[in-house]
């Protein structure tokens, strides 16, 4: 029969879990909003991106000392929680180090380089706070991370730190009452870190050792499992959608733009008629105006955003004043993204609200600032694209509310009646020819 704590434990665990299923369930049908596109060519290429990109953060590594700390931290949450397995099947039967009996000297190998990990992880999140709050690096002081977005990234090291402190101090009692002789905890021996912090609690009874060690283990469970039902509320979310973002990242050279077939076809039919069908279907919609008009993979991009700010900073426009910024581009796109998948919760299907991505979220002024240099698309440590969900809202603009610069506007009369950028009409330019070929003559 279970007893009370295994009950609690199964139920708490039950409890995280159906949680957690939910929000992503919900977050995925977030991003299946967007529209239909293809990623299902050059496989190999794709799993080397998720391993080098996600996984090895290889873009993270032009910036060594910075690579180094998060990669710290980064392998430390993937590894250091393979002893949550541990933790999970203690709770589910009651007991206590299961592992250890059957693998001891594998055992204690593997608990001292978590805990090595651990150190590390708590030393850098302790230096990342520094840089945010009392440096003050000025991609972690723009008024993009104005509100919740400064405080969820702070959260998150502090829950970080306090964890790394509970799992070192559980290990410390767990010593201590192996050293006291009773008789649920194993003789592990020291742990290379914890082993320096159980002289600080020796003094203890031990009915308070007890009392430290399964306060630690509970709170420790606890945070994990409520920090797992955080992500989907946090821009932290990156640590799960790196994985499938690095995978389907568009693998054309950067400097190439997506047109639209049906817009190409229309030049080709002006430069020769004939090639023109008598019937041929329009598209619905040019470029995007709001989230559902973008692809499901520029949404992935959104709700994959680490805030990080390395796009900003490499964003020529950003960085000489202007109001562009690629990160409140990303963070927006996520704001309306979710905005709207509550509107569709709420109400069975969308109820129109009257707002849009382009307008309510995004400016004419941010988007005419891009000079299409690719910089943000370079910087952005795991594959996201903010320049071509610009590109989609500025074809929006142009094409559906023909809202352009006037010089735009005359260039693209021109275009139109003289199948060129300039004035002239193609006799006249025919004609300017022929006086070259004769002056050279």
């Amino acid at each position: 029969m279970l007893l009370l704590p295994q009950v609690i434990f199964v139920s708490l665990l039950g409890a995280a879990i159906w949680l957690f299923a939910t929000n992503a369930a919900h977050i995925r049908s977030n991003i299946l909003l967007g529209r239909e596109e293809d990623f299902s060519d050059n496989k190999p290429q794709r799993w080397k991106n998720l391993l080098l990109l996600a996984l090895g953060q290889k873009k993270m590594f032009k910036n060594i000392p910075v690579a180094v700390m998060h990669f710290i931290i980064y392998a430390g949450f993937i590894i250091i929680n393979i002893e949550v397995l541990e933790i999970l099947l203690d709770g589910i039967f009651g007991t206590h180090r299961l592992f250890f009996p059957f693998t001891a000297s594998f055992y204690t190998f593997l608990i001292n380089f978590f805990e090595i990990l651990a150190l590390g992880v708590l030393v850098v999140c302790v230096i990342f706070l520094a840089r945010r709050n009392l440096i003050k690096l000025q991609r972690f002081t723009s008024k993009d991370l104005n509100g919740w977005p400064r405080s969820d990234a702070n959260y998150i090291l502090i829950v970080e730190i306090v964890l790394m402190s509970l799992f070192l101090t559980m290990n410390a009692a767990d010593r201590n009452l192996q050293l006291l002789g009773n008789e649920h905890y194993h003789d592990t021996g020291n742990f290379v870190i914890s082993g320096l912090i159980a002289p600080l609690l020796s003094g203890n009874s031990e009915s308070s050792l007890v009392i430290i060690e399964r306060t630690c283990w509970w709170l420790h469970i606890i945070g994990i499992l409520a920090f797992l039902n955080y992500l989907p509320y946090s821009k932290h979310l990156h640590i799960i959608l790196a994985f499938p973002n690095a995978y389907f990242a568009r693998l054309d050279s950067q400097g190439k733009m997506t047109n639209m077939v049906s817009v190409q076809n229309e030049v080709k039919y002006m430069m020769q008629p004939e090639l023109a069908p008598t019937t041929e279907a329009q598209p619905a919609k040019f470029g995007a105006k709001d989230v559902t008009d973008l692809s499901w993979k520029n949404l992935l991009d959104a709700y994959s955003c680490t805030e990080c700010g390395r796009c900003s900073s490499a964003c020529p426009a950003n960085q000489t004043g202007k109001l562009l910024s690629p990160r409140k581009i990303m963070m927006d796109t996520r704001d309306r993204l979710q905005e709207m998948g509550k509107n569709i919760v709420t109400n069975g299907s969308f109820k129109d609200d009257g707002k849009t991505l382009l307008n309510n979220y995004i400016t004419v002024e941010e988007l005419r600032a891009c000079t299409t240099c690719n910089a943000c698309v370079e910087e952005c440590p795991v594959s996201i694209n903010p320049l071509d969900i610009i590109l989609q809202m500025r074809r929006s603009l142009v094409m559906e509310d023909s809202n352009a610069p006037q010089e735009w506007n005359g260039m693209f009369n021109n275009i139109e009646n003289n199948y060129a950028p300039w004035k002239f009409s193609p006799d006249e330019r025919d004609k300017w020819v022929e006086e070259m070929k004769g002056e050279a003559n």
